[in-house]
């Protein structure tokens, strides 16, 4: 996907919205793509966090505010699951980046179908925030993945261009 600055800074605020939203998955996919699949699994950090493991977050994300939340359906029917927290970073031994990848752009997708139907102001609920708006979501996701594409970038050079022990 290329950006271009005219497609993010004119426009409705719901275009503008859906255009930050958009450019911050393609920022997280953009992180990750063409890793080997051991540096996509590589843990560089104390936590789960590799950089496969944040596009499985990410497909969570999409699923439990968008799918789920707005959308309605049953956290069982949600395509990929909806578990939160540190094992949302998951990645089973037999997925590729490629098909993490795949995942997060579906889900993606399907996100901006559900995201269509709703006005910004519409009011749903969330079962253990309250009550949210698409406005809300929007903005949440905006800010989630920004800073892991940001996570991405670091980890994708850590791997790319490690210090050595002297260096640092």
């Amino acid at each position: 996907m290329t950006w271009s600055l005219p497609h993010i800074t004119l426009g409705s605020e719901r275009r503008l919205l859906e255009a930050m939203l958009d450019r911050n998955r393609a920022e997280l996919v953009n992180a990750v793509r063409g890793l080997p699949e051991e540096d996509a699994r590589r843990r560089l950090v104390a936590s789960r966090t590799t950089p496969i493991g944040l596009l499985k977050h990410a497909a969570v994300a999409e699923r439990i505010w968008f799918h789920h939340v707005l959308g309605g359906i049953p956290e069982s029917e949600c395509d990929g699951g909806t578990t939160p927290g540190d094992a949302s970073f998951v990645v089973g031994d037999d997925e590729t980046l490629t098909e993490v990848i795949a995942e997060f752009e579906r889900a993606s997708a399907r996100s901006r179908v559900i995201a269509a139907g709703f006005d910004l102001d519409e009011i749903k609920i969330h079962p253990r925030v309250g009550d949210v708006s698409l406005r809300f979501v929007h903005l949440l996701l905006i800010e989630d993945f920004a800073r892991h594409a940001g996570h991405g970038d670091i980890l994708r050079e850590q791997i790319e261009h490690p210090v050595a022990r002297g260096d640092r």
